[in-house]
């Protein structure tokens, strides 16, 4: 009966609070101060919006990125390799300690590292060298305080049966898998390629990539809107998510946005949702607190829909 109490008292305190965060967020909105908002639902419903340095954090120095970053409130980042911020395997040990110190002492989090390694080679010397460098992607992350590692398949190799190769890419993954859980690394497999994109064949590859630690990065994808629709595909992997996904400009092109951020509203996603931005600003700094606004505002739009049921 204690237990009862104890229950029905914290069922009334999250609904007392449920209630008080939505008359802040509607003030927030309501005086204009979205990115103020879209801070909040962060909080309210486990979603949260950062930057994939590909494009616009391309020829930013760390510093600079975490300052431009931390302007536009994208707490959150995917270090591309191969970029101005000079994230790569090259670096020292000591170099790799300065690149975790700068992250602990900004508000930035380190989500990981963006690489282009795939396993869908049929050349067994190559497919063994993008696992090696994928390995050594994982060490890198773990050194400069990431969580994990962007891989991908590319496609399908003519000339080699569809089964093969889906085989291929889910063994490689598993044994990333393996190596990323004894480094405490999430590997994040982008939803990437040619026919690897269209989300059917990602599930097939992830029935052989039954590690738990290998996860699936939606890409926000026009393949996404293929057969049965958003929903239908987006649920064929929903189950394998990983903390990242990756989306392009919210106001650009007509995917729907809107509909995606009510799916990771209602399956309760608690990640980041990160801007892989396509276009030229005149001042990405700018733009980027623009898209988290924007992002702000569908959150508490998915948010009201789900509670209305």
């Amino acid at each position: 009966m204690a237990g009862e109490k104890k229950d029905l008292s914290r069922r009334d305190f999250l609904n007392q609070s449920s209630k008080a965060a939505a008359g802040v967020v509607a003030g927030m909105v309501a005086s204009g101060s979205l990115l103020e908002a879209a801070a909040f639902h962060r909080v309210e419903t486990g979603l949260r919006f950062g930057l994939v340095t590909y494009q616009w954090g391309r020829d930013w120095d760390l510093p600079t990125l975490l300052r431009n970053c931390q302007k536009a409130k994208a707490l959150g980042v995917e270090l591309r390799t191969q970029h101005a911020h000079n994230v790569d395997p090259h670096l020292n040990a000591r170099q790799r300690y300065e690149v975790k110190l700068r992250f602990e002492n900004s508000p930035v989090e380190l989500l990981g590292l963006g690489t282009n390694w795939a396993f869908h080679y049929a050349d067994p010397d190559r497919l063994r060298r993008e696992i090696d460098g994928a390995k050594d992607a994982i060490r890198l992350s773990r050194d400069v305080g990431g969580s994990g590692v962007k891989v991908k398949p590319n496609g399908l190799p003519d000339g080699v049966p569809v089964e093969q190769t889906v085989e291929q890419i889910g063994t490689a993954l598993n044994d990333l898998g393996r190596f990323g859980a004894d480094h405490g690394q999430e590997i994040r497999v982008e939803v990437h390629g040619s026919k690897t994109q269209q989300l059917p064949m990602m599930k097939q590859i992830f029935d052989v990539a039954d590690h738990p630690n290998v996860t699936v990065c939606w890409n926000s994808n026009a393949e996404d809107l293929d057969g049965q629709g958003l929903r239908h595909n987006f649920d064929l992997v929903k189950d394998r998510f990983g903390k990242t996904a990756h989306v392009r400009e919210f106001n650009v092109g007509d995917y729907p946005y809107q509909e995606l951020i009510d799916l990771f509203v209602e399956m309760g996603y608690d990640g980041w949702v990160l801007m892989e931005a396509r276009t030229e600003p005149m001042d990405r700094v700018v733009a980027l607190a623009e898209q988290r606004a924007l992002f702000g505002q569908m959150v508490e739009k998915a948010r009201r829909s789900v509670k209305a049921g």
